[in-house]
């Protein structure tokens, strides 16, 4: 569990930090956060804010964690008790108002920052952007106009190395506004990763309602929005479609691949939501269900999954989600797909997914 650290000053100084606390000179230096092993494992990690009274805000990994002042300046702190193996997204909450870390060169959106322990693997193709820069997009755009789902949304796409087989990216606008997925495929492809692909950046607007087992999304993408992709006129390969998605992201992912497979064939799936029923939402433990919930009990059904290659990916820290990821992988592999199976430094928490992304797509293609 994450704590704050009684003795400051030698925490201070453990962490390499030297000078007082509050000063010019001190705030000058500061670069964090910055880790140091515990004494019983893993790492204590060190954060600092300069300002009013605030606390650190974990994405999915931890309850928030109050910062406590270094006397009476504007020096607020927490050495925050981190597990091996750690990359998770962070923010200070300031009056329900949250900031990124203006002494974290690596952003995440305008109001998040990005923490790892210094034994977390390396995301290569993944720049470090501050919180204030302003991510690339691409320039081709197109208009989608559902019928099928109602509503009207723009869908960036983006021909990375020139463009080839389609990569759908659900949750698109998070992997162009917070991740810069964008450059991070660019790279990839460029250093002969994987093969040029068409990235089409599939924004949600109701995740809950979009992403459960339902079949209009894939409807609407199969007769709607592929076809206003292939009009753009950029190479757009869609017999060789690769779908990626996360959370519920991934469990649409999933089911699409079960119920649209004529379709759907690849896919890049990570800590998919596989705890879902029609009636999780509703209950107050959500993943308090059966195991692999609706999923995993179409595929005891035993479909055909021989055309499929799916790539499934979960964060080690995600505790929970692991009985629930466990038997869909196993049951998808029985059923015939071809299947990897891999876990990444993260609790439930796009910044430890970017690397499976991008090395899942590749996988999928083949």
């Amino acid at each position: 569990m994450p704590l704050v650290t009684a003795d400051m000053e030698n925490a201070f100084a453990a962490f390499g930090l030297r000078g007082t606390p509050g000063t010019e000179e001190f705030w000058a230096a500061v670069g964090t956060p910055v880790s140091a092993p515990a004494e019983d494992g893993g790492w204590a990690t060190l954060f600092l804010w300069r300002g009013p009274e605030a606390s650190v805000g974990f994405e999915s990994w931890s309850e928030p964690v109050p910062l406590r002042r270094w006397g009476d300046t504007d020096c607020w702190y927490a050495t925050v008790r981190m597990p091996a193996r750690l990359r998770v997204t962070y923010q200070f909450l300031v009056d329900g108002t949250a900031y990124a870390d203006p002494f974290n060169p690596v952003g995440a959106g305008g109001d998040r920052s990005v923490a790892a322990t210094p034994d977390a693997p390396a995301q290569p193709h993944w720049p470090a952007m501050g919180a204030d820069a302003v991510l690339p997009v691409p320039l081709t755009r197109v208009r989608w106009n559902s019928g099928r789902l109602g509503g009207r949304r723009t869908v960036r796409v983006h021909p990375a190395g020139g463009g080839g087989p389609v990569v759908l990216l659900l949750d698109g606008d998070d992997w162009l506004y917070l991740h810069p997925a964008m450059t991070a495929f660019d790279s990839a492809v460029a250093s002969g990763g994987m093969p040029p692909v068409t990235l089409v950046f599939l924004p949600s607007k109701d995740r809950a309602a979009e992403f459960g087992c339902r079949p209009e999304l894939w409807e609407g993408i199969r007769d709607e929005l592929l076809p206003l992709v292939a009009d753009t006129g950029l190479p757009a390969d869609l017999d060789r479609l690769v779908v990626a998605g996360q959370s519920l992201g991934g469990l649409s992912a999933m089911y699409a691949a079960l119920e649209f497979p004529g379709l759907v064939s690849r896919v890049a799936c990570q800590s998919a939501s596989f705890w879902w029923t029609p009636d999780a939402m509703d209950l107050a433990d959500p993943l308090g269900g059966p195991a692999g919930g609706t999923i995993a009990a179409r595929l005891r059904e035993r479909p055909d999954l021989s055309g499929l290659r799916i790539a499934f990916d979960v964060g080690e820290h995600e505790t929970r989600m692991l009985p629930h990821c466990e038997p869909v992988e196993t049951l998808t592999e029985q059923a015939g797909a071809t299947v990897r199976v891999s876990r990444s430094a993260s609790d439930h928490d796009r910044a430890g997914w970017r690397h499976a992304l991008l090395r899942d797509v590749a996988w999928a293609l083949g």
